[in-house]
């Protein structure tokens, strides 16, 4: 998967904006020794902020201010769990269904979901995107301007176009990366202010040189 890594250079008197973002990264695994089936890892402006894999079975927080959140929503960590062990089941299932669309049996095979939405605190504007990926390579994304989904691989182009002609689901996602997400990410940003406002993505509005670099 693609993953865009911006670095800013100093300059003098610069006003900069920064774009937060919130990531969750969904992993299903088969056959892979000594790792849970089903991993999933929560973070904000690439801060891990909670863990949930099939051994423990649990939604934990990897940062001692995400224990904040109880105080709002007592249940969250149980709710989020029984969300988690139901999605376990999901994956599960998806493994299988890409084994049968690329003639596979047995062996090591890994299915990722990888989820990410951004905001800028200054303009307030949000995006985001979906990336699908089976064995290490790309077989479906989902682009939040176009609201549709694309297929890289032939195997998945099925499912493309059973997802792109499912109106009520786009409308779902849609508002899942542009309305919940950057609300959860604000949630969380607020009770991990101290320590993520030195994070971030940071845009420059006063003529700083930026380097992009691509890693794939």
């Amino acid at each position: 998967m693609k993953i865009l890594v911006f670095l800013v250079l100093l300059g003098l008197h610069s006003t900069a904006a920064v774009i937060h973002t919130l990531k969750k990264f969904f992993t299903a695994s088969s056959q892979v020794p000594n790792f849970p089936e089903f991993v999933v890892v929560g973070m904000v402006n690439d801060v891990q902020i909670h863990h949930y894999d099939s051994n423990t079975m649990r939604k934990e927080p990897k940062q001692d201010w995400m224990n904040g959140i109880t105080e709002d929503d007592p249940h969250y960590w149980e709710r989020e769990t029984q969300i988690f062990m139901g999605l376990q089941q999901e994956f599960k299932g998806n493994i299988n269904i890409l084994k049968k669309r690329f003639n596979q049996t047995g062996g090591v095979h890994v299915f990722q979901w990888m989820v990410c939405c951004e905001w800028d605190d200054e303009t307030g504007e949000v995006d985001g995107f979906r990336q699908i990926g089976y064995d290490g390579e790309d077989v479906l994304s989902w682009d939040v301007k176009t609201n549709t989904w694309i297929a890289p691989k032939q195997q998945a182009v099925i499912t493309k176009n059973s997802w792109n002609n499912d109106k009520e689901r786009l409308a779902y996602y849609k508002n899942v990366l542009t309305q919940e997400c950057p609300d959860w990410l604000k949630k969380f940003m607020k009770y991990g202010r101290s320590s993520l406002m030195r994070t971030g993505r940071i845009t420059s509005h006063n003529n700083v040189n930026m380097l992009i670099f691509q890693l794939i």
